[in-house]
């Protein structure tokens, strides 16, 4: 009870937090999914200003007749229904209303089921692949679907996605030879395609290259669309990407194929028409390559991007570049048509103590108010980045894979970190490292067997011990509360979702979420999607999951294997409770911004969401 009072308090904090930070205007997000001939699965979104009294009543219209009610009560426990009565040989269409001091308010936006619709646990938005191409050296390409995003981009309270098409021939920076050109599209859920921005030759396609941020950045209800361009940038609308002198039919490619000259910019486009709104140089610019910490071109172009409320009211950009030696933030604001420069932060201008953050960043970075001062701070990996600018802290245990930030310990104030490293010569006997994220003070560490510690995950996946489990591809199965638990660890640690009716995290992995049975120490499959692919490489990991349907759970999006598609799978698992939908809590909300930057990372709320209890004895008697 204790832990759950908690989590309640931290909760509702963090929803008073936001309040005074733009945020979007959502609307309900009702998603309907047929389960069998006669049952279609509701859910829909509680927002964090409802009224904690609110009710729902929930309607349904059969082949466009009146609407009818169908629960004799208002819906308080959770925001979900199962309509038992539903006939899959007729249209539905289902709304709901909610209910304040026993007053219907407005209907929310429909979800209809054509007739005979097929039970499947996904919406299906078909897809436009670019055309195939080829490379000056004579070699073909086609594209897949990778990375998305998501914002209302037309101001009407419910989310579009924005997906990042990749050629076949991508690159990571170590790699040479030519790669074809990236693509950005915007859908509607209903499958309409928006627009399509071609990011033209002189970007080159892999991981570490574009880093996409969509959000509304100056309030005025709809999201923008922010990445890195260069002459041969298309925008939505046709047009070329250009600065006044500069060629937009030049080729800045070597003969391996990297861009170690030219221009170099950052643009904000409109996320409605994908149309360019403003271009400036990218900060900072590449300079001399060798100062990146090699000759060929793999340091130099190692980019990052986020967004954070620095003034803990508006969201600024973020833009970042290098992280294996030099590191460099440019923060920038979107206001009135105007794009100003914030701050720049680098480790190598001289200010005393930069120096420190120095080979610091990881292949991620997360974002959130670790010092309680209602702005953002930036962990970029093994160290801090203050909203002013400067430095907050450098654990110099160097650079890493993977990092997670939330409030793991409910009994500890404040938000933890966990993170894993790549160099035992930086990170001594602590591979793996369990860290306050307001100070970066070590509270415990785990011997990475002098290796490179690859992957790394934090959540709650065991009622038994309070707060997170966490664990990497080194060491044992930890506690963030006692430490060593188990040398039993889940053999996945990609992604989570909470997806099943309690509040522990599932885990997502590839095609398919497994539960951990944390008493048999084993896996179990609860969904495979089968007519799916997951993306980048080894790395497995979906399009995006996020809570963007639905209630507060999340759901999860894969491109079919095929590329003709996007599914967006989520749970008909009838729910237990209710809460916000997690995108009213900031830090997740600018963690779905940031998935899709270098190694994707799941999202974290600022409060701690899960099932532990208590305290108990652990398998090494500690």
């Amino acid at each position: 009870m204790k832990h759950l009072i908690i989590a309640i308090a931290v909760l509702l904090a963090s929803i008073i937090s936001a309040g005074a930070r733009q945020m979007e205007a959502l609307g309900s997000g009702l998603i309907a999914l047929r389960t069998s001939t006669n049952e279609v699965y509701v859910g829909w979104r509680m927002l964090g200003t409802d009224d904690s009294h609110v009710g729902f009543n929930l309607y349904r219209s059969t082949d466009g007749h009146p609407p009818e009610k169908l629960n004799p009560k208002p819906i308080t426990q959770t925001t979900d229904f199962v309509d038992q009565n539903s006939s899959q040989g007729r249209s539905q269409s289902y709304f709901v209303r909610p209910v304040v001091d026993g007053r219907e308010q407005s209907a929310s936006a429909a979800s209809s089921l054509t007739a005979n619709v097929p039970a499947t646990p996904y919406l299906s938005i078909p897809l436009e692949p670019p055309p195939a191409g080829t490379t000056p050296n004579g070699s073909n390409y086609t594209y897949r679907a990778n990375d998305c995003s998501v914002g209302d981009l037309d101001g009407d309270g419910e989310y579009e996605i924005v997906l990042k098409w990749y050629p076949s021939n991508s690159k990571d920076n170590s790699q040479a030879g030519y790669t074809g050109d990236v693509y950005l599209d915007a859908y509607k859920l209903n499958g309409t395609r928006l627009w399509r921005i071609d990011l033209g030759k002189n970007i080159r396609a892999g991981a570490h290259y574009t880093q996409f941020m969509v959000y509304d950045l100056d309030g005025d209800g709809k999201a923008e669309v922010a990445c890195k361009t260069a002459p041969g940038t298309i925008d939505g609308q046709g047009h070329n990407v250009i600065m006044p002198g500069d060629d937009p039919k030049a080729d800045y490619r070597n003969p391996a194929g990297y861009v170690l000259d030219g221009p170099e910019y950052l643009t904000i486009f409109n996320g409605l028409t994908g149309a360019a709104k403003v271009t400036t140089n990218y900060v900072p610019p590449r300079g001399k390559v060798l100062d990146w910490g090699d000759k060929y071109g793999n340091r130099v172009d190692r980019f990052l991007a986020c967004i954070a409320y620095l003034d803990g009211e508006r969201p600024s950009l973020v833009m970042c570049r290098g992280y294996y030696t030099r590191a460099v933030l440019a923060a920038w604001d979107w206001r009135g048509g105007k794009l100003t420069q914030r701050w720049v932060f680098d480790s190598e201008d001289g200010t005393p103590g930069n120096e420190n953050y120095r080979g610091q960043g990881a292949h991620s970075l997360t974002v959130g108010d670790v010092d309680g001062d209602g702005k953002d701070e930036i962990i970029y990996g093994a160290c801090a980045i203050d909203d002013n600018g400067k430095g907050l802290y450098s654990t110099r245990l160097g650079h890493g894979d993977a990092l997670h930030m939330s409030h793991m310990d409910p009994n500890r104030p404040g938000m933890e970190v966990w993170m894993v490293h790549e160099n035992p010569r930086a990170y001594g006997p602590n591979g793996l490292e369990f860290r306050e994220a307001r100070t970066g003070k070590l509270i415990f560490g785990a011997d990475g067997k002098n290796a490179d510690v690859g992957r790394g995950v934090a959540f709650d996946i065991d009622p038994r011990y309070p707060g997170y489990e966490m664990w990497g591809s080194r060491g044992y199965l930890y506690n963030a509360h006692m430490g060593l638990i188990s040398s039993n660890k889940p053999p996945s640690m990609n992604f989570g979702i909470w997806w099943d009716a309690d509040r522990l995290r599932e885990l997502l992995d590839g095609n398919h979420i497994d539960k951990w049975d944390y008493v048999s120490g084993k896996l179990k499959r609860i969904l495979t999607a089968e007519e799916c692919a997951s993306n980048n490489g080894t790395k497995a990991t979906p399009c995006l999951s996020a809570d963007i349907l639905g209630d507060w759970r999340e759901e999860v999006i894969w491109r079919t294997k095929e590329n003709t598609a996007l599914h967006i799978y989520s749970t008909t698992i009838p729910a237990v409770d209710r809460r916000p939908t997690l995108m009213y809590d900031s830090q997740y909300r600018l963690a779905i911004a940031w998935q899709n930057v270098g190694y994707n990372q799941p999202p974290h709320p600022s409060f701690y969401l899960g099932e532990s209890k208590a305290s108990v004895l652990t398998e090494f008697g500690r």
